[in-house]
């Protein structure tokens, strides 16, 4: 073999492993916030119902859970409507023998369907939600004293939508900005979730199919809404949550306290959003935290996770204070962009993100990506100077 070609192989060679040196480095160097933050993310569905609710069909809690499984899903919450079975969850959905699993988390939770909408509830154990049905057309005052002595997590649903919530957002630490696979009929929740972040309030966006038909199966007939199943079902949209342990418990704190993305379905890329506010070179802070302003420029990045598709180009959207701030282009194995910006030295900001692009197929809900559009992902913000006991 001719030397010079030999010497022109081996530079190839050195110089494909440095780049992927430096792509395995640019990887890690995203990857460093996870790793010391000893967390890991957990995905499911918030917003789905079973035959429980009256005007359900062919989902029975053992299919709902046996598709989570078929799909990794970790978690799930079955939100039966509560005025179906007058506020008796407990002997109801809960007490159904197919409301079990080995490996997915089972959250406890109904939906509180009043007169004046509906919201969700997230628990990590049985609580009384009879006390909740019951207080549901009183004062707001009334209702949230209940709601704080029985410790849950309670959460607006479709709030522009049909049935919105029509109560306090005071009562709730988090909102359905993200329901069912039809992306469009959600730009108004997201206003609405601005104005709350706009406010003051630390509130958590999160996502919620709001499936409640599912396909036939054995002896099971067809019904006039079985076609839904096709466009929406569970996972559309999935939400993730970051969790310090795999446990009911820090799935509710992780809603609670804004460590939570939204993606279109459970194969889509989940956006990760951190940032730089000490100024050390690392990235300490995720969504959902909350620093004081320095006046000084901020280092963010923004990073998309759960295989992306590589030869696509996403739009990475960056929010602040309810307006767009700047939208970058990204693509790769690990698509990361990073920005610099200034908080307001003495008033609140926020920062969000949303990515649009190509959606991920879902061939067990072959119709939803359509629907979806080509919104990919959505983030919770990254707060400065916000009152945490608003």
């Amino acid at each position: 073999m001719n030397y010079n070609f030999k010497y022109f192989l081996l530079a190839v060679f050195l110089t494909s492993l440095l780049n992927l040196q430096n792509s395995y480095a640019q990887n890690n160097e995203s990857l460093k916030v996870i790793e010391n933050g000893s967390g890991v993310w957990l995905k499911g569905d918030l917003h789905v119902h079973s035959r429980h609710s009256t005007e359900s069909s062919n989902n029975s809690v053992a299919k709902i859970i046996n598709f989570s499984k078929s799909v990794k899903m970790d978690y799930l919450c079955i939100t039966d409507h509560d005025n179906h079975v007058n506020g008796d969850v407990a002997h109801h959905t809960w007490a159904d023998p197919e409301f079990k699993s080995d490996s997915l988390l089972l959250l406890y939770g109904a939906e509180w369907t009043t007169t004046r909408g509906h919201g969700n509830v997230f628990s990590a154990k049985p609580y009384d939600h009879q006390r909740l049905f019951d207080v549901r057309d009183q004062r707001d005052v009334n209702i949230g004293k209940v709601k704080k002595s029985l410790n849950i997590h309670l959460s607006a649903n479709h709030p522009s939508g049909k049935d919105n919530f029509g109560f306090s957002y005071d009562l709730v630490q988090s909102i359905e900005v993200w329901n069912s696979a039809v992306w469009p009929k959600n730009a108004n929740a997201i206003m609405i979730w601005d104005d709350m972040l706009s406010s003051g309030r630390m509130m958590t966006g999160r996502g919620g199919s709001d499936a409640h038909h599912g396909t036939p199966a054995g002896a099971e007939k067809a019904s006039e809404n079985t076609y839904q199943a096709a466009y929406n079902y569970i996972g559309t949209p999935t939400t993730w949550v970051f969790v310090k342990e795999r446990s009911l418990k820090a799935i509710v704190d992780a809603l609670s306290h804004g460590k939570v993305a939204v993606s279109a379905n459970p194969f889509s890329p989940r956006v990760e959003f951190y940032a730089d506010a000490s100024g050390t070179g690392k990235f300490e802070m995720m969504m959902g935290d909350n620093a004081i302003s320095t006046g000084k420029p901020v280092k963010f990045q923004v990073q998309l996770m759960n295989n992306p598709l590589p030869n696509e180009t996403y739009s990475v959207t960056v929010i602040k204070n309810g307006r767009k701030l700047n939208t970058y282009q990204v693509k790769g194995e690990v698509p990361v962009v990073t920005f610099i910006d200034t908080p307001d030295l003495k008033g609140r900001t926020y920062y969000r993100v949303m990515v649009e692009g190509k959606i991920t197929d879902y061939p067990q809900v072959p119709k939803s990506m359509a629907v979806s559009e080509k919104m990919v992902s959505i983030s919770n913000p990254i707060y400065f100077n916000f009152d945490d006991k608003f």
